[in-house]
């Protein structure tokens, strides 16, 4: 090869240089999946997911709940009467909760 010529080693690696950051660049900045945006979605999928691992046990607490109030006919009254404040004619239904707003009388003996 001839020293200049266009196609000689120096001009290859420049091109090639020169191509690799002009799609860097396209790919940070100006592409429809940049990188703010791809940060952005991996910030909203943690989120996410931190909601739903929150969303599960309460999931779990419900399952607990009914299970215990729809396999006992006394359990699903009291339940029924604190939960949505049903009552017979002329009762007053109180309910008595600790400091953490808890039914006391749900709590097991420690």
């Amino acid at each position: 090869m001839k020293k200049g010529s266009f196609w000689s080693f120096q001009t290859l690696k420049n091109f090639y240089i020169a191509t690799f950051l002009a799609w860097f660049v396209w790919i940070l900045f100006l592409d429809n999946n940049n990188m703010r945006i791809v940060i952005s979605n991996r910030m909203k999928m943690k989120e996410l997911e931190h909601e739903k691992g929150i969303l599960l046990g309460k999931i779990k607490e419900v399952k607990k709940e009914r299970n215990e109030v729809f396999g006992n006919p006394k359990m699903l009254e009291k339940w029924a009467r604190e939960n949505f404040m049903m009552r017979k004619p002329n009762e007053e239904v109180y309910v008595i909760v600790d400091e953490k707003n808890q039914p006391v009388e749900g709590k097991k003996s420690e």
